[in-house]
């Protein structure tokens, strides 16, 4: 065992190290709707439901009962945001103005080792939403230019993680019951530009922008549990805790609590019903913490001198984020299996603190999911699955941070700022099952 432990474990590394962290638009805030084709196809859903070697990147122990088996796959996002304004800013470029670089990879990869009929490993890579903007300088405020005067504006934010999970099933008198845990080991990097004229307000102006890419390192524990309440319908719930992550230096001066950006704690719950032994339908929940995070939850406003980076300074403001899928698969045939869903999630910003969000419009808010599974051999098949995030807006007034004209920060009356948002995911796959008995390290046939 601990020589398949070894192999895996190496196979999933080799397979992933040329894939570095990206980004993307995010769902629910900057979390993905999900990780890999098939939860993406389901829109989310699947909590209760998991079938592929992704499994453990939703619920850490759903992933028992299912065949040794490796997946690698690629998703291109397609996003369009920026923000438009009416009336008069003072603080920000009039008109409307979009981000640039829509375009952005996202990996995953995950491997499944079955221990015994009752117990199971399993390790997955994968990557949040993140965040990215980028507003050139072109769009004009005096004197640098960019959307707020300080030159070329944008945010740039890419998290990955590394899960490793154990999973074991126990007979119940209510049913069969599989417990799952999965520490993790988390990465994230910045780069923030655009932000010198705020230097006034900042705690440390020289970590604030315009300094590169930082790194931070942490990580946190997952588990989850799933129950079999009949042969056809179960139950599934899945939670982290926060991911504790090193500060980030070179944003100190902008970053709450001198740079500590931590990745909020979520939770999921779902159900699924086997309709019929080929077609199953889910439905989930799922919350993210965002508010429990000091960047994200802190009030933006208002904006003081040397507030920038201090002990529960100012954040983005962000609501705690609520969300739900649905997911319908219907496996056709052995060779095909077609999927679909819906994900709406709500919205984290607040109308009083759009003027730094214009940076971070995370607002998508409705979501159509298709996508197929087609096994071109017995050992091999191919996922493909396509999402469309509907356009969505929010407005908001400006908000005028603290100066000689107004001591404590006010609100402009004469203007309006509104982000918006847009996207397409398209996710490809590629999935192997070893035979049962086969314990070679690389596949031997496809």
């Amino acid at each position: 065992m601990k020589n398949l432990f070894s192999r895996g474990f190496l196979f999933t590394l080799a397979a992933t190290a040329a894939l570095t962290p990206s980004l993307s638009f995010g769902a629910d805030g900057f979390f993905l709707i999900g990780y890999g084709p098939r939860q993406k196809a389901l829109a989310g859903a699947g909590a209760a439901d998991q079938r592929d070697a992704m499994a453990l990147s939703v619920n850490p122990a759903s992933f028992i009962g299912l065949e040794r088996q490796f997946q690698i796959g690629l998703t291109a996002i397609n996003a369009d945001r920026g923000y438009s304004t009416s009336g008069t800013p003072r603080l920000l470029t009039p008109g409307y103005v979009r981000s640039g670089r829509p375009w952005f990879p996202v990996p995953n990869s995950g491997y499944i080792q079955p221990i015994d009929d009752a117990s199971a490993w399993s390790i997955a890579v994968y990557a949040n939403g993140g965040i990215n903007t980028a507003y050139s300088w072109g769009h004009w405020h005096p004197p640098l230019g960019g959307p707020l005067g300080g030159g070329f504006a944008g945010v740039d934010l890419q998290q990955s993680f590394m899960s490793i999970g154990y999973a074991r099933r126990f007979t119940t008198p209510i049913g069969p019951i599989a417990i799952g845990v999965a520490p993790t080991i988390a990465v994230q990097m910045i780069n923030i530009q655009g932000l010198r004229n705020f230097a006034p307000l900042s705690s440390n102006p020289w970590e604030l922008s315009d300094d590169a890419y930082d790194w931070s390192y942490g990580g946190g524990l997952r588990a989850g549990a799933l129950w079999g309440i009949t042969d056809n319908f179960r139950f599934g719930l899945s939670a982290s805790t926060p991911m504790w992550m090193s500060r980030l230096d070179k944003y100190s001066g902008l970053i709450t609590d001198s740079g500590r950006l931590d990745i909020p704690a979520q939770m999921q719950a779902g159900l699924a019903y086997d309709v019929f032994p080929n077609l199953t339908v889910m439905a989930d929940w799922r919350h993210i913490f965002y508010s429990a995070v000091s960047v994200f939850g802190n009030p933006t406003n208002p904006l003081l001198r040397n507030s920038l980076g201090g002990a529960n300074g100012p954040g983005f403001d962000w609501t705690d984020v609520d969300s739900a899928s649905f997911g319908v698969e219907w496996r056709y045939s052995p060779s095909l299996t077609l999927r679909t869903g819906y994900h709406y999630s709500t919205n984290p910003l607040r109308w009083r603190s759009v003027v730094v969000n214009i940076l971070t419009p995370i607002i998508n808010k409705h979501h159509a999911s298709v996508g197929f599974n087609y096994g071109f051999t017995k050992n091999s098949s191919f996922d493909f699955a396509f999402v469309y995030a509907f356009k969505n807006s929010f407005t908001g007034m400006e908000w005028l941070p603290q100066s000689p004209a107004t001591p404590f920060g006010a609100p402009n009356p004469r203007a309006t700022v509104s982000p918006f948002v847009q996207g397409m995911e398209f996710t490809v796959g590629y999935n192997y099952k070893w035979d049962a008995g086969d314990d070679s390290w690389i596949p031997s046939h496809f």
